[in-house]
């Protein structure tokens, strides 16, 4: 039998907050397991004079919440009736394991609010008979695993629970998952396993702590426009009446508005010595609502992977600011493009979401770029319209599609965009919509036109370099602009039944 921590039976509650305080009480208690057994383990207890491991296994679980109802009906009030989540699909057991209820308290507080609200049930919460892996015990800057040799590493998967990625697979989100006879239905598209591994991966990729992420993230794929983010953050900090209390960079370093005192965390920030892989930004507000900002680089793959990770947090939108090609001729260098459809030639979500599923445009996204567009460029009717257009965008994953044979080939990209309608290419942004469309959470486009292929105005260094700085400024604005409309009009607003299934989750 393995050694787990003190039993804390499972227990009922129609009081959402009394629930969460059971969550957070059996995860703290299970934390606290593990940590000071791995302690004991790094100091050298529990191994014999052979080198080989003595005594019990460690093991300590999740907690869990769980709902039970008995009919379809929902109780909610009317404004309840609006939201596209917070109720389950119909009668049956629904449940799901929780992790990081520090970091998630809001969110779990709100999700079980609507559950007893639409469904007047008791919120059952208990420890589950999933493991905590050990790694993910730990905070960011614990590493006492580094004390370690590579023997003694080693011994760790004997006495501890490790990573098990077949608990942290993407069925739910991907509308495959078949619970077996008797298994409960799912709560939330995550396990907490699978949270967890997101949550360091995004340390990893991005160099600053879930913690600082906001619910509004924008995407880019040059450093022009993370330049632009820092400086305005920055101006942000020294203005007193800013709306942001705080700006952080990689390596968990932040800048607190002026007259805001340092927290206790902000001594822990260390600029990197080289940027991670997709470095994030973030403009912080009290709330929550304020926006990081992520360089996801070049490519598919990288746009997957970020969304991939960043979609545990449930956001309220993510939007794409970045360069395209132009494919129509009345386009000019420095004209925008609204994304209104896709065209998925950037192959890396076609296991997970089949490409006979449409993404379709979301109307809230789309009113507020458009609208951010007038207001920034103080622009309207006709006059918008020459320099914005709404239409398909095609992503590809290759860079260099336009060297392909064109001579005796049944299919080319030129052919198929033309087909599409296409207005504009790029190779990220079919990807982070169709993850936002995977995810359910809202996504959106805005493109600025750098180059013309097929027309023969391509990239060259001294007109690249003027373009970037004629309108990176004037194309973040916007993409600043689109959240500060979207946070005004209400998030309740954002969460749209496109993206829910016929079965699905309770949880946003």
């Amino acid at each position: 039998m393995p050694h787990l921590p003190h039993f804390i039976a499972p227990t009922r509650h129609t009081d959402p907050h009394a629930a969460l305080a059971q969550v957070q009480r059996i995860y703290a208690a299970s934390l606290a397991h593990l940590r000071a057994a791995m302690q004991r383990f790094v100091a050298g207890d529990g191994v014999d004079a052979s080198g080989q491991t003595a005594g019990q296994k460690v093991r300590a679980c999740y907690p869990f919440v769980r709902v039970h109802t008995d009919t379809t009906a929902r109780l909610g009030a009317t404004d309840l009736a609006r939201l596209s989540y917070g109720f389950v699909a119909g009668p049956g057991r629904y449940e799901t394991t929780l992790t990081r209820p520090d970091l998630f308290a809001h969110y779990y507080l709100e999700q079980f609010q609507l559950l007893v609200q639409n469904h007047g049930v008791e919120l059952e919460v208990g420890t589950s008979a999933q493991p905590i892996p050990v790694h993910f015990a730990f905070s960011e800057h614990d590493h006492v695993e580094g004390e370690m040799d590579g023997q003694r590493r080693a011994l760790m998967r004997d006495v501890f629970d490790l990573p098990d990625l077949s608990a942290m697979d993407d069925g739910i989100a991907n509308g495959t998952f078949e619970p077996r006879a008797g298994e409960a239905l799912p709560l939330s598209l995550f396990t907490a396993p699978r949270v967890d591994y997101s949550l360091h991966r995004l340390r990893h990729y991005t160099g600053t702590v879930p913690e600082w992420f906001q619910n509004f993230v924008l995407f880019t794929n040059y450093q022009f426009y993370i330049d632009e983010f820092v400086r305005m953050g920055r101006e942000a900090m020294a203005d007193p009446n800013s709306e942001y209390i705080a700006f952080v960079e990689p390596g968990n370093v932040v800048t607190r508005r002026t007259g805001l005192p340092a927290a206790a965390e902000d001594a822990r920030g260390v600029a990197p010595p080289r940027l991670p892989q997709m470095p994030a930004y973030h403009l912080v507000r009290a709330d929550r609502s304020g926006i990081s900002m992520v360089n996801i680089g070049v490519g598919p793959a990288n746009a997957k992977n970020i969304t991939d990770h960043i979609a545990v947090l449930r956001p309220y939108a993510w939007i794409m600011l970045g360069h395209c090609a132009g494919l129509r001729t009345t386009q000019q260098l420095g004209d925008y493009v609204l994304a209104h459809g896709y065209v998925r030639e950037d192959h890396v979500l076609d296991e997970e979401l089949p490409l006979w599923v449409p993404i379709p445009a979301l109307a809230e996204i789309q009113v507020a770029l458009e609208a951010a567009v007038a207001d920034v460029t103080q622009l309207k009717g006709a006059a918008l319209k020459s320099i914005m257009r709404t239409g398909t965008v095609a992503s590809t994953d290759n860079r260099n599609w336009e060297l392909l044979p064109m001579a005796n080939v049944r299919s080319t990209p030129q052919r198929r965009f033309s087909q599409s309608r296409a207005v504009a290419l790029d190779m990220e942004s079919a990807t982070i919509a169709a993850n936002g469309f995977r995810f359910r959470v809202p996504y959106g486009t805005l493109l600025c036109v750098s180059d013309k292929p097929l027309h023969g105005e391509i990239k060259l260094p001294g007109m690249a370099n003027h373009f970037y700085r004629e309108r990176v400024d004037q194309h973040l604005r916007i993409g600043i602009r689109a959240v500060e409309l979207l946070r005004q009009q209400g998030i309740e607003q954002l969460h749209s039944r496109k993206l829910r299934s016929f079965a699905e989750v309770a949880f946003q």
